[in-house]
């Protein structure tokens, strides 16, 4: 009996043996790739000087070791920056480290990654050279129909008409209609107008802007840009932060644009390609530079500039424009 047994045996261990490899081989196999366990984020932790740009990258492995093909979600704490689909991270203009600053998610795993922003040069204006003392220059006309208030300079050139001034509108600036300093203004205007039109759009404007909170950068739109309530400016604590609108036709308000976090109107800038229109009690901020005409309906007020280049400046009744 004990003979007839052994061969039994032997068949036992050998498969055994067999089924032991098998698995062996199974568990080392490269191409065996478990369910993702866990992220990490690369580079951490980073740092960046204000505003400028760093690209992540997330890996993804199983509960081996064995890298997971992944495609995460990518997001950012509050204040820090922003982020792409893709990892570029874009830093804010507050300085500071965000601890757990960048996150990356694939489902319920997720991992972060720590940014410092650090100071870096302000954020460049764009001068206006002999046009800054303006509250409104045209190129063919100034027309004030009722009780209007003009706290700058005002001027025109090459057309020297002005309607309207010292009575029933009031201006407290000096007047140049037609002279050398009305033109400097323009040729000044004429580059900074060109300056902002040539800046590289960083955001494309698709809808209304009235309802929304931009950080600063620049908005970019190829027809023209509208906003019917209110547009909030958020500066996010930096006092030098600017905002660029570059409108390839027409600007039209029907709101109001409310600035917060240490914004300020002298660095907020509509480069318009056509015409713009404050509509009835807009409360507008900043500069505009617009290729032909401006006009502020009934009630709008404007804390900036009214820079036409081509055209005429035209204010309704009750208009206020105060220098930023």
């Amino acid at each position: 009996m004990h003979a007839r047994m052994v061969p039994k045996l032997t068949v036992r261990l050998v498969a055994a043996a067999f089924v032991a490899l098998l698995f062996a081989a199974c568990e080392h196999n490269p191409t065996d790739v478990g369910t993702l366990a866990s992220i990490t984020i690369a580079p951490n932790p980073t740092t960046l000087t204000v505003s400028t740009t760093g690209q992540y990258s997330a890996i993804g492995k199983d509960a081996n070791g064995k890298v997971v093909g992944i495609n995460p979600t990518w997001s950012v704490a509050a204040l820090g920056g922003s982020i792409n689909a893709s990892g570029l991270f874009t830093a804010g203009t507050v300085t500071g480290t965000f601890v757990n600053g960048v996150t990356a998610t694939v489902g319920s795993i997720s991992a972060n990654a720590t940014v410092t922003v650090i100071a870096g040069a302000a954020a460049p204006l764009v001068p206006l050279g002999a046009a800054a003392p303006f509250g409104i220059l045209a190129g063919t006309a100034i027309t004030c129909i009722s009780t209007g208030f003009i706290y700058a300079d005002v001027g025109v050139s090459p057309g020297n008409t002005l309607s309207g001034f010292g009575g029933p509108c009031v201006q407290t600036g000096v007047q140049n209609l037609g002279d050398a300093t009305a033109a400097a203004a323009q040729s000044s205007l004429t580059t900074a107008y060109n300056l902002l039109a040539g800046m590289a759009c960083g955001t494309t404007i698709v809808a209304n802007l009235g309802g929304t909170t931009l950080a600063p950068g620049v908005y970019c739109s190829a027809g023209s840009i509208g906003v019917t309530g209110t547009l909030t400016l958020n500066a996010l604590g930096n006092p030098n932060a600017t905002w660029v609108f570059q409108a390839g036709s027409g600007l039209t308000t029907a709101g109001s644009v409310v600035l917060i976090g240490g914004a300020q109107a002298k660095n907020v800038y509509w480069q318009v390609g056509s015409s713009a229109t404050l509509g009835t009690a807009s409360a507008w901020q900043g500069n505009i530079l617009a290729l032909s005409m401006i006009t502020l309906v009934d009630n709008a007020t404007l804390n900036g500039r009214a820079l036409a280049r081509n055209g005429a400046v035209t204010l309704g009744t009750g208009n206020t424009i105060n220098l930023p």
